[in-house]
């Protein structure tokens, strides 16, 4: 029996209020900056913490670019969302695709060396990007994958940590729902479409919006193979808008930017945020 302490659930909730509040304070004081121009900005100490009237002005020169409050040009916000939203599908798509395919693989498949080459797999979680950066960029270079979405998403879409849930997932499909399929006729990629593809619908929610998180937030790997501004995903872009000093940088167009490249992943955590809690503690399985 679990007993009532209102004191722990006060100190609780007054715990987790604090959190919000350590979280959310930052994004506010982006948001009251994105509404102000860079001139109130600079010159406010402290910055004022109300919102300012600037906030279709400033959000329309962030999305399609223009002239600043210097005479400076903004690169417009909107291709560089497309290009990031875009390589963030690929990755999220491809790791999801490829994690599946080969789970399956080592699941209901037996082959020499299943599992050495599950294990070779698995060791690739000790080897992250920027281990292999330099012969992965060497590679993307010399199949001219430089300034295209392929070059974005393609080295990043093998996923050890996706194959190995997925495996532990098949691993507890009862076998006699395999009997039961190979009883019915059902060749291996019908089970594969019409059995497994459904029992891992939540599974693949939650690794839907982890790595499509994973592919917005990518920074250094963009950094390397896109030259060309129009192939610039929106982290990269926010970098490129710091062009000097306090006084030279248009800091109420960079925190609106900064606010417009955090509402897609949001969206993605906001909209599917119950099939990802119950890919995450689901037992029914």
């Amino acid at each position: 029996m679990v007993e009532r302490r209102p004191a722990l659930t006060l100190l609780a909730h007054l715990v987790l209020l604090l959190g919000v509040l350590v979280v959310a304070f930052p994004v506010y004081v982006t948001f009251i900056a994105s509404t102000q121009t860079t001139q109130d900005i600079v010159t406010s100490t402290p910055m004022s913490l109300l919102p300012g009237g600037h906030f279709l002005q400033t959000y329309r020169l962030a999305l399609f670019g223009g002239e600043g409050s210097y005479g400076n040009k903004v690169a417009p916000a909107l291709p560089m969302l497309r290009v990031s939203l875009i390589s963030a599908l690929l990755i999220t798509v491809g790791k999801i695709a490829i994690s599946l395919l080969s789970a399956f693989a080592f699941v209901y498949f037996r082959f020499p060396g299943r599992g050495l080459c599950f294990w070779m797999v698995f060791v690739t979680l000790m080897l992250p990007v920027e281990v292999r950066i330099g012969p992965t960029y060497q590679v993307a270079a010399d199949l001219h994958l430089l300034n295209s979405y392929a070059g974005l998403a393609l080295p990043l879409i093998a996923s050890a940590t996706a194959t190995f849930l997925y495996r532990q997932f098949f691993l507890t499909v009862p076998d006699e729902l395999t009997e039961a399929a190979r009883i019915d006729g059902a060749g291996p990629l019908r089970f594969f479409i019409d059995i497994l593809l459904p029992l891992s619908a939540t599974s693949t929610a939650a690794l839907f919006v982890i790595q499509f998180i994973y592919g917005w937030n990518q920074y250094l790997w963009p950094l390397l193979v896109s030259t060309d501004s129009s192939m610039y995903p929106i982290v990269m872009g926010i970098n490129q808008m710091f062009t000097g000093g306090d006084a030279q940088n248009e800091w109420s167009v960079i925190m609106a930017t900064a606010m417009l490249a955090m509402l897609p992943p949001a969206l993605v955590v906001l909209l599917m945020q119950k099939w990802f809690v119950r890919g995450l503690v689901d037992t029914e399985k």
